[in-house]
């Protein structure tokens, strides 16, 4: 189970739900748009793609939905 790269995934943001597509998943310590993520083989996290936008973030992997 979870999430695959090239998945079609769901986020909440402040301006509500946002669906995009799953990029790359990170399992260590990275930067990214010049904020740290402490990811790990435990807790995961995924670079995302908006589908609306275009524009890219790290989000936990638990904060994710699959569809």
């Amino acid at each position: 189970m979870g999430i695959a790269k090239g998945d079609t995934v769901h986020w909440n943001t402040s301006q509500g739900r946002t669906t995009g597509t799953a990029v790359e998943k990170r399992v260590r310590q990275f930067t990214f748009d010049g904020q740290k993520f402490n990811a790990s083989e435990d807790e995961p996290y995924w670079i995302v793609e908006s589908g609306k936008t275009g524009a890219k973030a790290a989000h936990k992997e638990s904060t994710l939905e699959g569809s």
